[in-house]
C-alpha cells in the first residue's frame, strides 16, 4: 500500500483496501505496481465491504476506483464502450436506481444503474467517431451539419462529466440522432463494484456474477432487506472471510448528530421512547435536528415524506395534492411521481430497454412537467438521471383508501406506470438521499407497539436507521398527524434544463 493511502485510511479500511488489492491482483491487476496482465477467465472473486452509515464505504470505494483508472483500467459508463482491446481491463460501478447512482457521481464516481450496464446503446457509425474521438481513441472527425464549435461544446462537455450522450447533447443532437438501437450485452465485464447492495435480489446477483468475474459489494447490514425476499442480503451468503466490516464511523468526527443517532439504535436499551427522547435533546443542541409537529407540504414536492405503511403513504398523499389544490382529474406541473414499472407487451421488447434506459425503471423518481405532444403523454424529470428530461408514454395512477380502485387522470394504451411520489415507503427509500428529510413518526411507533422482529432485530429501529439515514443535511422527526399548508404554488423552473434542448428519441413508445 502506498503512503498517501496509508495517511487518511482508517485500521479497518486498511485492511479492507489489502483484501481488496490482493484479489486484484489474483485476477491480473496489481495497483501497488500499476501492472495490468491480461484476464484470467478462470479466475472468480466475489467479496463485499459493510458498514454502517457513515463507516467510510463510499471513500474506500473512491479510492479504489481512482486507483484502477490510474493504472489503466477502462471505466465502463453504460452509455458508450470503446474499441475492445485483447488485454484490456474494465471497471464498471454500478448501484440499484438512478438516484443511489447520482449520488456517487455527485462524489466525482461515474456510477451508473445496473439496468444500463446489462444493456448497451447501439450507435450511428457516423456518431461513433465523435465518441471515439472524445474518449481519445480517434482523430477530431469531420461530421455533415457538426460545426467546430459543437464539436468543442461536445468535447469541453466530456471532459466535465464523461458522459458521451451528454457531449452529445452540448453539440445540439438528440438521441435519436445518434443512438439507433439497444441491445443485451455480449461479453462479460472485467470488474465491477456494487453500491447499496443491500437492495440486490438473488435474481440481480446472478445477473451480475455471470458478467463480472471480480465483484465487489458495498453495502450496509443495518438496512432492510430488499422486498420480497426470504429476509437476508445477498453479502450474507458469502463466507466470513470474502467479507469485510468497516467499523470506525468517519463522519461522526465532525459531530454529525443525524449519525450520533442512527448509531445509538444499536443500544438494546433504547426502545422506541427512549430515542425519542434522544431525537429531542439533539434537536435542542443541533438545527441539524428538528422536532417537528407537522409535516411540511413545500418539501414533499422534492423529498417524500417516508412513512412504513402503504396506508399513511396514501393519506398524507391525498393531503398533498389537497394542499396544492389539485384538481382530481389532473396532474399539476410540479407533482412527483414514483415509477411502478412499464406495463408493455413482450413483442415491444425494444420499447421497454428504451424506457429503462432513459432511467425510467421501478422505484426511479420523477418530477411531472406538464403534458407530451401526443395524448397519453408526459415530459417527464427524472430524478438522478443524466440526462434527466425526456417525454414518455405514461399511466398515472392515483391510489385511493381503502379497497377502492387507483384513479388514472390520464393514461396511454402502454409505457411507463407511476404512482405519486409526495410520501414513499422507508422501504422504497432506500439507496436514495436527500437534504432534508422527513421522517413520519407515528408510523415507526405503531412498528415498535406491535413488536414486529426482523432479521433478529426490532423492525421499528431498521425502519428508523433506513430513514433518518436518508437525511444528507437535515432530519425533520414529524410526531404529529399534521400537514402544513404550502408558502407557494409547485415549481418546475429550479430543476436543471441541459444546455441543449435533450431527449433521448423525443417521445418513447
Amino acid at each position: 500500500m502506498n503512503a498517501p493511502v496509508a495517511l487518511t485510511f482508517s485500521e479497518d479500511q486498511a485492511e479492507a483496501w489489502d483484501a481488496v488489492t490482493e484479489a486484484l491482483r489474483l485476477s491480473g491487476i496489481d495497483l501497488d505496481d500499476s501492472l495490468l496482465m491480461p484476464p484470467k477467465s478462470d479466475t472468480e472473486s466475489v467479496m463485499a465491504v459493510i458498514g454502517k452509515a457513515g463507516s467510510g464505504k463510499t471513500m474506500l470505494l473512491a479510492r479504489l476506483y481512482k486507483a484502477l483508472e490510474e493504472a489503466g483500467v477502462d471505466v465502463i459508463s453504460g452509455d458508450w464502450e470503446g474499441k475492445k482491446r485483447k488485454d484490456r481491463r474494465t471497471l464498471a460501478i454500478l448501484a440499484p436506481t438512478n438516484k443511489a447512482a447520482s449520488v456517487l457521481r455527485n462524489r466525482g464516481v461515474p456510477a451508473t444503474t445496473i439496468h444500463r450496464i446489462l444493456y448497451t446503446p447501439v450507435y450511428d457509425p457516423e456518431f461513433e467517431k465523435v465518441a471515439e474521438w472524445l474518449a481519445g481513441q480517434g482523430d477530431k472527425p469531420e461530421i455533415e451539419g457538426l460545426t467546430d464549435l459543437a464539436l468543442d461544446r461536445a468535447y469541453a462537455s466530456f471532459e466535465a462529466n464523461k458522459s458521451v450522450p451528454a457531449a452529445l447533447a452540448a453539440a445540439g443532437l438528440r438521441g435519436s440522432d445518434f443512438i439507433t438501437g439497444w441491445k443485451r450485452r455480449d461479453d462479460p465485464l472485467d470488474i465491477g463494484f456494487i453500491d447499496e447492495s443491500s437492495m440486490l435480489d438473488a435474481k440481480q446477483f446472478e445477473d451480475l456474477q455471470e458478467i463480472f468475474p471480480t465483484l465487489l459489494l458495498f453495502g450496509d447490514p443495518a438496512q432492510l432487506p430488499p422486498v420480497q425476499t426470504s429476509g437476508g442480503m445477498v453479502f450474507e451468503t458469502l463466507p466470513e472471510a470474502r467479507v469485510k466490516v468497516l467499523e470506525r464511523v468517519h463522519r461522526q468526527d465532525a459531530g454529525n448528530p443525524i449519525l450520533d443517532l442512527a448509531h445509538a439504535l444499536a443500544d438494546p436499551m433504547v426502545d422506541f421512547y427512549a430515542f425519542e427522547k434522544l431525537i429531542a435533546e439533539a434537536a435542542a443542541r443541533d438545527e441539524r435536528v428538528v422536532m417537528a409537529q407537522r409535516v411540511e407540504s413545500d418539501l414533499m414536492a422534492r423529498s417524500p415524506v417516508l412513512v412504513w405503511t402503504n396506508k399513511t403513504r396514501i393519506r398524507l398523499i391525498h393531503a398533498f395534492r389537497a394542499a396544492f389544490n389539485a384538481p382530481v382529474d389532473e396532474l399539476l406541473e410540479g407533482e412527483p411521481l414514483i415509477c411502478d414499472g412499464i406495463e408493455l407487451p413482450m413483442k415491444h421488447r425494444k420499447k421497454r430497454l428504451d424506457l429503462e434506459a432513459r432511467g425510467l425503471i421501478k422505484g426511479a423518481q420523477v418530477v411531472y412537467l406538464g403534458p407530451g405532444r401526443k395524448p397519453g403523454f408526459s415530459r417527464l424529470h427524472v430524478m438522478g438521471a443524466e440526462q434527466p428530461q425526456i417525454s414518455a408514454a405514461s399511466i398515472v395512477k392515483i391510489e385511493q383508501e381503502g379497497d377502492e380502485e387507483p384513479f388514472i387522470p390520464f393514461a396511454a394504451k402502454m409505457g411507463a406506470t407511476f404512482l405519486h411520489g409526495a410520501a414513499v415507503t422507508i422501504h422504497k427509500a432506500q439507496g436514495s438521499q436527500w437534504d432534508t428529510v422527513q421522517v413520519f413518526a407515528p408510523d415507526i411507533e405503531m412498528a415498535a407497539r406491535m413488536g414486529r422482529m426482523e432479521a433478529g432485530q426490532p423492525l421499528w429501529k431498521r425502519l428508523a436507521y433506513v430513514a433518518i439515514t436518508r437525511a444528507e443535511t437535515q432530519l425533520r422527526w414529524v410526531v404529529r398527524n399534521r400537514l402544513a399548508k404550502p408558502t407557494s404554488d409547485l415549481r418546475i423552473d429550479d430543476l436543471e434544463v441541459p444546455a441543449a434542448p435533450f431527449s433521448l428519441t423525443g417521445d418513447i413508445v
